[in-house]
This record gives structure tokens, C-alpha cells and sequence, in this order.
């Protein structure tokens, strides 16, 4: 089985057009680990010459509901959304991840934004240190440049259109 540490690093997409403008959507409630995914994020939008905004929510439960609203809000080319959950003596921790991701993945889907998906689903609190140190595995880094790449893909089919 293949894990992150195995996978190639790769480069953020190209990105033709202007900078986008993107939404950072983040439940803060593992604040360190949470904030080392949006500093992974942020360098990468930097990168593109892109404009972020951030946004708070309660927790990881509320990630889609605040990411629905702001598509219908229509000021954004793509959305970033962080979290993370560890696992505790309950199955509480099942029932977020499961409704969580699939909320995120339904609005995904439904709408076609570009977004990029950051919740941290771990055993440990030491795993989600690893996924947001700033090193090759930050998965705030990996985030951003699969939003970009949506990003880049919509707007290459747009023209193609034209």
C-alpha cells in the first residue's frame, strides 16, 4: 500500500488567466495543526499570485454547510476547506469523518467547484502533526495545488468551448 511518503512531490499547476480568488474554510478547533495546513495552502497561492480569504467554523461538521454557502455566494474561482478530527473512545469520530467528507464530496460533484480537500482524518494527534508540519507532506500543500489544478482544468474546458 502507497502512502504519501511515497508519492512523487509535485508542482503546482499552471494556471492561465487572471490570479484567482480563493476561500479558505477552516474549523480552527486543532489550531496548530490546522493553521500548518493553511500556511502550506497560503505559500502555494502565493505562488500563483492568488487572493485568499479565511473563514472560521465551529468544526469539522460544519465544513460543508459553510462551503455551500459561500458557492452560492459566487465571489470565489475555489475553495479550501481544513479540519481535523482525531479519533476518540467513541464512534462519535466515525459519524463526522463519514457525513463530513461526504457533504464535501456531494457538494463537489453537484456544483463542479474547484475545491480543495483538507480534513485530516486521524488516530492520533502525532499523524495530524506529521500531515501539517512544513515539510513535503503537508497535506494543506497538497490541498491548494489540487484546487488549482480544478481551477485551471475549468477554465481550459471553458475556452475550449468557445
Amino acid at each position: 500500500m502507497l502512502s504519501t511518503a511515497d508519492a512523487p512531490l509535485r508542482a503546482a499547476p499552471e494556471l492561465s488567466g487572471p490570479p484567482p480568488r480563493v476561500l479558505v474554510i477552516q474549523a480552527p478547533y486543532y489550531e496548530a495543526v490546522v493553521g500548518g495546513m493553511v500556511d502550506g495552502a497560503l505559500a502555494i497561492l502565493a505562488g500563483v499570485g492568488a487572493e485568499a480569504e479565511i473563514v472560521d467554523v465551529a468544526g469539522a461538521f460544519e465544513l460543508p454547510a459553510a462551503l455551500r454557502m459561500a458557492i452560492r455566494a459566487g465571489r470565489w474561482d475555489g475553495y479550501l476547506v481544513f479540519g481535523c478530527v482525531v479519533k476518540g473512545e467513541t464512534d462519535h469520530y466515525e459519524h463526522i469523518c463519514r457525513e463530513a467528507c461526504r457533504g464535501v464530496m456531494d457538494i463537489s460533484v453537484e456544483t463542479l467547484a474547484p475545491i480543495g480537500f483538507g480534513l485530516l482524518t486521524v488516530q492520533t494527534l502525532e499523524q495530524a502533526i506529521a500531515r501539517s508540519s512544513p515539510d513535503r507532506h503537508n497535506k494543506g500543500v497538497e490541498a491548494a495545488n489540487a484546487m488549482i489544478g480544478q481551477i485551471a482544468l475549468a477554465r481550459r474546458l471553458a475556452e475550449s468551448k468557445e
